[in-house]
Parts: structure tokens; C-alpha cells; sequence
């Protein structure tokens, strides 16, 4: 008898418990539903589902960049020859600067540079265009006039395995790269952060570069516009490989460098190091 009892309660638990769930579903469903149909009113159940982005307004570049300035940077990688590199760095010291001291040319030679330590054989050239992408259109077109840049370019080509460019934009909160006595080595820090990441790491930035201030180690900050992607690059002046050292090491005294780092690493995909040696003519000695 308790059995069947208990047997009874159970299947009218069961009943009591599905039926008004079902209903009251269906009256919630419909009434989401209706919702959705009335004008200027969002749907919270749709919210549960889709993700909520940022009402930022405008391009990253926008958000980042300077305002005040409208340059543009192009990063050259040439991988020489190991045979051709002391007739490649002639070549560039003979040329490069011309173009650099021409007032006809809206651009400037940054900084030129054999890679020490890193990829070996290797040249690294940043070039600062005064006016953006017009600028950088105007120099291209009158270089392909200049017959000696065009033997150059010719002569260059016979010692180059590979080449390739970015073109970047620099960060409002970094210095701009202006020359500098020498003798220096400097440390082209690559990165390659993860897609959707660049604001955060300019808001982190933003606020580590005055740890970096001390030795006036920091050159320029840039990400890039166009090649590979989401791509950051750092350029610091240290006066030796232990100034390096004895520099970065100093920057885990500030309080709140290690939570830059802590926060910044998850954000990137991989990261280079170079350490290069200026070319005869660079206005980065």
C-alpha cells in the first residue's frame, strides 16, 4: 500500500511539475518574440547570445596613431647575400642618404641598420614619409625618374635571397625617431599580437613607456598598416649589450611594470628580437 501510494504521489509530481513549465515556456517564448517586433526595443534574450562589442567609433589607426601628425613609416627587411653584404652596404651608403638630403623627396631616411644578433645577412631600413600615403605615392613616382636610384634598385637586386616591407603608423604615446650621436646599438622588438588585441595593448603601452624613459632608450613605437598584420614594433638606443641589460632590468623596479607584462604577454602570438649595428650614413648612429 505505501508502495502504490508513494508510486502515486510520484506521477502526480511528474504531471503537476511538466505541464505548467510547458506553459509558461510558451508564454515566455511568445512573449520574447513580441518583443522583438516592437521598435526601438532591444531583445534581452537575444543578449544572452550574441557577443557584446566595444561602441568604439573609427579604425584602430585612428584611436592610436598621432593626430597632430599624418607620417607614415616603411620597414624594409633585405636579406642579403652573405658573399654581396659589404658590396649591398656601400651601395645603400652611396645612394640612401642622397635621397634622405633631397628637399624634392617628401621623406626621410630614419635609420639603417645591419642585423647583428637574429636573422644573420640581414639589412633593416625605416624610412618616414611627411604627409601619409600622398607623400609615400609622390617619392615612388619620382624615384622611378631617377635614373641613378634606378641603377640602384638594379644592382641591389643581384645581391638580395629576399625582401619585404610593411608600411606602419606610429604611436601617439611613443617619441617620434629623431637622429642621435652615436655610437649606439639598437634592438628591433617584433611582435605579433593576436587579432583584436592592438587597443589593448596601446592602453598598456600607453602607460609602460614612462618606465622606459630613464636612459632615453625608447626611439619609436609603431603597428602596422599594411603586410603582416596586427604587428608591433618597439625600437630602443643602448650604448652596449650590459646598458641593455642593466636597463631592462632596472624597469622591474617601477611599480607596475610587471603587471604591464603580466597583462601584455597573453596578447601575443610571437615575438623577435634584433639587435643591429647602424650603417655608415644612418641618422640613428
Amino acid at each position: 500500500m505505501a508502495t502504490r501510494a508513494l508510486q502515486r504521489a510520484g506521477n502526480g509530481l511528474k504531471q503537476t511539475s511538466v505541464r505548467p513549465v510547458t506553459r509558461h515556456a510558451s508564454m515566455v517564448i511568445r512573449s520574447l518574440c513580441a518583443s522583438n517586433n516592437r521598435p526601438g526595443e532591444d531583445s534581452w534574450f537575444k543578449s544572452l547570445f550574441v557577443r557584446k562589442v566595444d561602441p568604439r567609433k573609427g579604425a584602430h589607426s585612428h584611436l592610436l596613431a598621432k593626430k597632430e601628425e599624418s607620417n607614415l613609416y616603411k620597414i624594409q627587411f633585405h636579406n642579403v647575400k652573405p658573399e654581396c653584404l659589404d658590396a649591398y652596404n656601400k651601395l645603400c651608403e652611396d645612394v640612401l642618404p642622397s635621397v634622405h638630403a633631397d628637399p624634392h623627396y617628401p621623406c626621410e631616411l630614419v635609420g639603417t641598420w645591419n642585423t647583428w644578433y637574429g636573422e644573420q645577412d640581414q639589412a633593416v631600413h625605416l624610412w618616414r614619409y611627411r604627409g601619409g600615403y600622398p607623400a609615400l605615392t609622390e617619392v615612388m613616382n619620382k624615384l622611378r625618374q631617377n635614373q641613378e636610384f634606378v641603377d640602384y634598385r638594379n644592382e641591389r637586386g643581384k645581391m638580395l635571397l629576399s625582401r619585404r616591407n610593411q608600411l606602419l603608423l606610429e604611436f601617439s604615446f611613443w617619441n617620434e625617431p629623431v637622429a642621435r650621436p652615436g655610437p649606439n646599438i639598437y634592438e628591433l622588438r617584433s611582435y605579433q599580437l593576436r587579432p583584436g588585441t592592438m587597443i589593448e595593448w596601446g592602453n598598456y603601452w600607453a602607460r609602460a613607456i614612462e618606465f622606459r624613459q630613464q636612459n632615453s632608450e625608447a626611439v619609436g613605437g609603431f603597428f602596422s598598416q599594411i603586410g603582416d598584420l596586427y604587428m608591433v614594433h618597439h625600437l630602443w638606443a643602448y650604448k652596449d649589450l650590459q646598458s641593455r641589460e642593466d636597463t631592462r632590468n632596472a624597469a622591474w623596479q617601477h611599480d607596475g611594470w610587471d603587471e604591464v607584462v603580466y597583462y601584455t604577454v597573453p596578447l601575443i602570438q610571437h615575438m623577435e628580437s634584433r639587435i643591429m649595428i647602424p650603417m655608415n650614413g644612418s641618422p640613428l648612429k
